[in-house]
């Protein structure tokens, strides 16, 4: 355990010493929220969002951008980086197993989402007025269930790319449909009703549909938790079992 919170923390050192990396999964998501925030339309309530606001909205929407940022686009880089470069190689070979690390690689990611979603909410609360979640026990469930989910896919993209570069290129692939069906160019409450069901089914439009029941009071959807799961045990066991450590 001592080798892990070591490698732990020199992982996350290694991020935040990547300005554009550590701008963009940390600091990022707040400043889109607050240029969102700044738009008065989006602080008065629509008839149309059922009285919500268009920011009330895009704070869940923001935090499934924090998700699909180190999901599928960081953490694949990294350890398909690091494997191209012989580090999980050169890893075996000493007391620290490279399961450590790619253990160490998630619990990095993970806390970078923990940080930044906490900032986000904190400036949606004290600046904007978005109410915090009804129930927050299924909010703080369905965040943890969407960043397994995606973390699961940027692992299975991780293990299946030759390089860095392809991991990043196949990562920011999927970046741009994910967050399209999650709600980011327009509010998934307005999208035609076919594209919000396919979007159920994506990991991201699953989780961001979760934390706005959970952010209205309610348990989420039976569907949105399920497709989470499957997509955290069967994209997590392709993934360890395609995972190449050299």
């Amino acid at each position: 355990m001592r080798v892990f919170w070591k490698l732990t923390g020199s992982e996350l050192r290694l991020l935040l010493r990547e300005p554009m990396v550590a701008f963009f999964a940390v600091l990022f998501p707040t400043v889109l929220v607050i240029i969102l925030g700044s738009i008065p339309a989006f602080r008065e309530p629509s008839p149309d969002l059922g009285g919500l606001r268009v920011i009330d909205l895009y704070v869940p929407i923001t935090l499934a951008l924090i998700l699909a940022m180190l999901g599928f686009q960081t953490t694949p880089a990294v350890l398909a980086n690091y494997r191209e470069k012989g580090v999980l190689r050169r890893l075996a070979t000493t007391p620290a197993p490279p399961i450590a690390l790619l253990g160490a690689q998630l619990l990095t990611s993970l806390a970078t989402a923990v940080f930044s979603a906490i900032l986000v909410l904190l400036v949606g609360r004290f600046v904007f007025d978005v109410a915090l979640a009804r129930n927050l026990p299924a909010y703080i469930l369905s965040f943890l269930l969407a960043a397994a989910a995606v973390f699961a896919v940027g692992l299975l993209i991780a293990a299946l790319a030759p390089s860095g570069k392809a991991a990043n290129a196949i990562g920011t692939i999927l970046f741009f449909p994910s967050m399209f069906f999650a709600g980011l160019w327009a509010p998934r409450e307005v999208l035609p009703e076919t594209v919000q069901r396919v979007g159920d089914f994506t990991p991201l439009g699953a989780g961001e549909r979760a934390l706005h029941e959970a952010f209205t009071g309610s348990w989420p959807a039976l569907i949105s938790l399920t497709v989470l799961v499957v997509y955290v045990v069967g994209f997590g066991a392709a993934a360890a079992k395609l995972f190449r450590w050299e």
